[in-house]
């Protein structure tokens, strides 16, 4: 009876991914598409949300919500970083492994979200703020909706079904947002963000029920979970560890500088993570799932790897330039000026975007290798040393913090880069031959695009008469031709820019290439 409701199971749902290995490159690029776009269409929501909600509520509405999800997001991450890169890089999966796994996961997160909503009151505490127990309680109900779609997500994203998780998180995001902006609206201040961070995992957990087609069944005795158990502990170990390291600023900001700083601080943050995350969320699983798949072919994989990297470096270098030169006329623009401080600790957070873009690539080497214990053990070390300038950076307010934040990656980059890349030979002299032109070209244009706009008397003087938007067009058009042209003369060649635009015509989907006569018709 058992096993003939297993064989009924498999033609429901297949965890086969030996066809996934043919043609992998061409799947691998029209998941990067797939998930380029879907950011695209969250860059969008998300700009909107910014220029809207940052006009419907204050600095201290922002620094509350952030107090408590310094703890939540912790919590919330649990299985969902972890069983997700176990599911993704095995091989082999089965029905009774992963209701196991299903499981396992729903009740360590139905547990994480009691312990949240108990530690309220402990909370409210430590910050001395009596209005955050109410809000921590509301929060945690984030926990167990999320471990409701990690393993649906996961088994859509380990059959690199990338487009489907794309659109999963534009409807949660559009759908967040809605809620943000009409309780905001409402004078609902800080519920409203709130509301929306609730929202937004229960619509993903909705949205993966609804296109993953596998369904949970009983929990089996007779199945080895333990070295994905293993697996994903060594990962959620890293990511607890780079977590804490990536929001111990927080933390020491909103304990010491207080919750307005904190508003300040968090925005200025959030809008760096999110040109960031632009580049690096929609590589970051399918680069795990690809490249598990030539974790046996060391020559493919260093290849594969150094490509990607390249690709990165041209494209985060050209967005970290332009941050930094743009930096106080995007924040008039996007949030109005009374937001006049997180345009002074943003400033300090654009030069640090290319290289957190080119180290977070790490991750994509110790797990595709099947070593997030070696990831784990890194972390210590990038806690500490992130911890130590967080505190000196501390002595000169949040603008320092953001200072020190910058330079933990000029430290770490490097070493940590060395580090992962152990396992397969890859040599970092390799890396930096790759991408020592594009930080040059960019440093170089910077450079040059400061002085012309606010050094020469004649440009300064026409450039400071431009409105704010045009100010940015100007600054996007020289920032961009600049550094281009600086491209082309290290290079000698044309190649970097038309392989960049070459690939990014591979990774359209093709409903798109066909449309447009860009690409072969089947």
């Amino acid at each position: 009876m058992n096993m003939a409701k297993e064989n009924k199971t498999k033609t429901i749902y297949s965890f086969d991914t030996e066809h996934l290995k043919t043609d992998i490159k061409r799947r691998a690029l029209k998941s990067s598409g797939a998930t380029f776009i879907s950011q695209a269409a969250g860059l969008v929501i998300g700009t909107t949300g910014i220029m809207v909600l940052a006009r419907l509520l204050t600095p201290t509405d922002f620094g509350l919500v952030t107090m408590v999800t310094t703890f939540s997001l912790l919590l919330q991450n649990v299985g969902f970083n972890g069983f997700t890169e176990a599911i993704i890089q095995r091989d082999s999966l089965n029905q009774n492994t992963v209701n196991t796994l299903f499981w396992l996961n729903g009740a360590i997160s139905l547990s994480l979200t009691i312990l949240l909503i108990a530690m309220a009151p402990i909370v409210s505490r430590f910050y001395r703020e009596p209005r955050l127990t109410w809000i921590t309680a509301a929060i945690a109900l984030c926990i167990i909706s999320n471990g409701l779609s990690t393993i649906h997500m996961a088994l859509l994203k380990r059959n690199m079904q990338f487009h489907v998780t794309s659109l999963i998180g534009v409807v949660a995001a559009f759908i967040s947002l809605g809620i943000a902006i009409c309780l905001a609206w409402a004078g609902l201040r800080y519920w409203a963000l709130v509301a929306s961070t609730v929202a937004s995992p229960l619509t993903m957990a909705v949205g993966s029920w609804i296109f993953c087609r596998w369904r949970p069944g009983r929990p089996s005795q007779r199945t080895n979970v333990m070295p994905m158990f293993k697996f994903a502990l060594h990962t959620y170990g890293r990511f607890a560890l780079n977590y804490g390291t990536r929001n111990l600023d927080n933390l020491l900001v909103g304990k010491y500088l207080g919750v307005q700083a904190l508003g300040y601080y968090k925005k200025a943050y959030d809008l760096f993570a999110f040109s960031a995350g632009q580049v690096t969320e929609p590589l970051a699983n399918v680069a795990l799932a690809s490249l598990s798949r030539l974790s046996m072919d060391h020559d493919g994989f260093r290849r594969a790897y150094l490509n990607s990297v390249s690709k990165i470096a041209f494209v985060s270098i050209a967005l970290s330039l332009f941050l930094t030169i743009t930096a106080k006329d995007i924040i008039l623009l996007l949030l109005g000026p009374q937001w006049n401080e997180t345009a002074k600790i943003f400033m300090f957070f654009g030069p640090g975007i290319s290289l957190m873009l080119i180290s977070g690539t790490q991750g994509w080497l110790h797990l595709s290798l099947g070593r997030p214990d070696r990831w784990l053990r890194w972390g210590i070390l990038e806690l500490f040393v992130t911890a130590t300038f967080f505190i000196i950076g501390l002595r000169f307010g949040a603008s320092g913090v953001a200072i020190a934040w910058t330079a933990s990656f000029c430290v770490l980059t490097g070493p940590g880069l060395w580090f992962a890349g152990r396992p397969v030979q890859l040599k970092i002299s390799a890396l930096f031959s790759n991408i020592w032109r594009y930080f040059a070209s960019g440093l170089i244009a910077g450079l040059l695009c400061k002085y012309v706009l606010y050094s020469v008397d004649i440009t300064a003087k026409l450039f400071s008469g431009l409105t704010v938007f045009l100010r940015i067009i100007v600054s996007f058009t020289i920032c961009t031709s600049l550094y281009l042209f600086l491209i082309v003369l290290f290079f000698q060649s044309f190649k970097p820019i038309t392989q960049s635009i070459s690939l990014a015509r591979e990774m359209l989907p093709e409903f798109i290439t066909r449309k447009k006569g860009l690409g072969p018709h089947p």
